[in-house]
């Protein structure tokens, strides 16, 4: 469980009021003190992380936040980074103790709303006292489950683990293809790993290790091999691979290697149909044409790491949309879970192949760039373009863009 990637956990936000009882909920579920409980308000002061198995889903993470009635200063800016945890999760619990629902909690939900993600209510103290009647009624219009709960003694604590699975999205039931789809038993896979600098020493990187036991978990073939080594590899075999894929910073030196008769994609065209929607990724990338001088292009990735001389995203990205454009353009960096919160000034938001980011967040992602109009694409999709291969590694998809 704490090696699962937290790129694939469920992310689930508990939320409300200081004092509301939060920590102490995500202790009754988990039935573990994971959570510092204390009765000062306030206790609480930065989203934390807690892994859990919440069974049938797997591996899951609850974000224990500060309360949004937080105040001053200080206090503003946690209910700041409460809300990034919102715009990352995808389920909610609000907790609400004592007080019920108030106004501020109401607005919120109705804001949870907006943004479809899934939230159920957890009137949190009912050995203390019953729920009001005005909250239960307040949810039931909005479709949204309320339960009486005590994380003291314990009540209701098992029909909100029953409902948190209930209220997943599909793919934490049924997980969204990534390759297993475009093979078939004993189909062979040729994947090309190039071992670059910022490769982790002693490792292949997320993608690639996801790709892999994706085949195997199919009954398909792995090959791995690097780019200098295909030809020698693709000379060898008996039968040509159903499938290959690249890393996207080497497809045109492979692309001219593997015969077009070949189905070729990247690693990072996989990703994005595995973390987000791969026609309007694929649609973003097309905007690259219509790219002016001084347009600026946002450059979003999902972890943050220290950039290395030669960093795709930093480096590679600018250099190649230069190259492919003729234009002067004006790229900005944003790491890890930073997003900007005006986006209009952007002509083009190209995102990473979001390993580190659950699905729900990336798709949040994209439906802000829609909502915003602005075109979004994804690193290897955005590379395929002006490499002039976007056309070949949609080909396995059945989609065809220029």
């Amino acid at each position: 469980m704490q090696d699962a990637p937290r790129g694939v956990r469920l992310v689930i936000a508990i939320a409300g009021p200081r004092n509301a009882g939060k920590s102490s909920l995500i202790n009754a579920i988990t039935g573990q003190d994971i959570a510092i409980v204390s009765e000062t308000p306030g206790t609480t002061t930065d989203p934390v992380a807690k892994p859990y198995e919440l069974l049938p889903l797997g591996p899951v993470t609850f974000y224990d936040t500060a309360g949004l009635d937080d105040e001053g200063e200080l206090g503003a800016l946690r209910i700041k980074a409460t809300r990034k945890v919102l715009l990352r999760a995808d389920l909610c619990v609000l907790v609400c103790g004592e007080g019920g629902l108030g106004a501020a909690e109401q607005r919120l939900l109705d804001e949870l709303k907006e943004l479809d993600l899934p939230v159920a209510v957890a009137a949190n103290k009912a050995d203390l006292r019953p729920p009001r009647p005005g909250d239960e009624e307040f949810c039931r219009e909005r479709g949204l489950p309320f339960l009486p709960v005590s994380a003291r003694t314990g009540q209701g604590v098992d029909e909100l683990k029953r409902t948190l699975v209930a209220m997943a999205p599909p793919e934490y039931r049924q997980e969204p293809p990534l390759v297993g789809d475009c093979i078939g038993e004993g189909d062979l896979v040729l994947c090309v790993v190039p071992i670059d600098l910022a490769a982790p020493k002693g490792r292949l990187i997320l993608p690639q290790v996801q790709v892999l036991r994706d085949i195997l978990d199919s009954d398909g073939l792995g090959m791995v091999v690097k780019e200098r080594e295909i030809e020698a590899a693709l000379a060898g075999l008996a039968r040509p691979p159903a499938l290959v894929v690249t890393d996207s910073q080497v497809v045109l030196k492979v692309a001219g290697d593997v015969p077009e008769s070949v189905p070729l994609t990247t690693f990072s065209t996989l990703f994005a149909r595995y973390k987000g929607d791969l026609a309007e990724l694929a649609a973003g990338a097309a905007t690259i044409d219509r790219l002016q001088d001084g347009d600026r292009v946002l450059v979003a990735e999902a972890c943050s790491h220290h950039p290395v001389a030669d960093d795709i995203g930093r480096v590679k990205i600018p250099r190649w949309f230069a190259q492919y454009t003729g234009k002067e353009l004006r790229f900005e960096f944003y790491a890890g879970h930073d997003f900007p919160e005006n986006l209009e000034g952007f002509s083009l938001a190209v995102h990473c192949g979001a390993c580190m980011l659950n699905r729900t967040e990336m798709l949040r992602r994209i439906k802000e760039c829609r909502r915003r109009g602005v075109p979004i694409t994804n690193y290897g999709v955005a590379i395929s373009k002006v490499q002039g291969l976007l056309d070949r590694v949609l080909r396995p998809f059945g989609l065809n863009r220029t």
